[in-house]
């Protein structure tokens, strides 16, 4: 079976490696769902298996370009220094639902797995564009307003590249799921705690005069 991709009718078409087994009713088929969620996440998780054959999961920052989830890391290290399968792993958590039973309790969340054979980055260009993506989703703006990495800073970081081409996206939402409790008579609470990330106000670093004004697009961020 080919990978997953984007039909012509614009839908994420399963392989047996990213079709659901059980809860088949939170799989989300619309790529659009995958992206959001990849954009909106600001951490990975990226599994590999390493030299010794042990497996090894590494949270990393990324950035999606178009079809494309590039990731980072230090060009020494033996896990990103040769093209790989590897499974890249982000969740969204967006509450705590808290039900009537014990065996009902669950998370609503939105989540998304991506397999693949990921290629280092070794074009300089696509390698600087990369690492840009990476920094302008964590701060829009911070490209511009930072120093661009010199070489040696270039050499000493490597880029990977994963295509969207195999992916899976599990999405969980609303209250929990045992109301046949409450038309049994069972009364007590139950719910959803909702989770939220929230980014506070900059911290000046210490270096700096205190009285340093904050950029206008860390403000923004904040």
């Amino acid at each position: 079976m080919p990978p997953c991709r984007a039909t012509i009718t614009g839908m994420l078409s399963p392989t047996p490696r990213t079709r659901l087994r059980r809860k088949r009713d939170r799989q989300a088929s619309d790529p659009t769902t995958l992206h959001a969620i990849l954009d909106e996440a600001l951490v990975c998780h990226l599994g590999v298996v390493d030299p010794d054959g042990a497996p090894l999961v590494l949270p990393t920052m990324h950035a999606r370009v178009g079809d494309v989830v590039y990731v980072h890391g230090s060009s020494g290290a033996a896990t990103l220094a040769l093209e790989r399968e590897v499974c890249l792993t982000v969740t969204l958590l967006d509450g705590l639902v808290l039900a009537r039973s014990v065996f009902a309790h669950s998370a609503n969340y939105r989540s998304a797995v991506v397999r693949g054979r990921a290629r280092r980055v070794t074009d300089p260009d696509e390698h600087l564009r990369a690492l840009e993506a990476i920094v302008e989703h964590l701060t829009p703006g911070q490209w511009a307003h930072a120093r661009q990495p010199d070489r040696r800073e270039s050499a000493a970081t490597a880029v990977l590249a994963l295509d969207l081409d195999e992916a899976s996206v599990k999405v969980r939402q609303g209250p929990p799921g045992d109301p046949e409790l409450v038309a049994a008579g069972d009364d007590r609470w139950a719910g959803v705690v909702p989770v939220t990330t929230v980014l506070g106000a900059p911290r000046t670093c210490p270096a700096l005069p205190p009285d340093t004004p904050v950029p206008a697009h860390v403000l923004d961020r904040a």
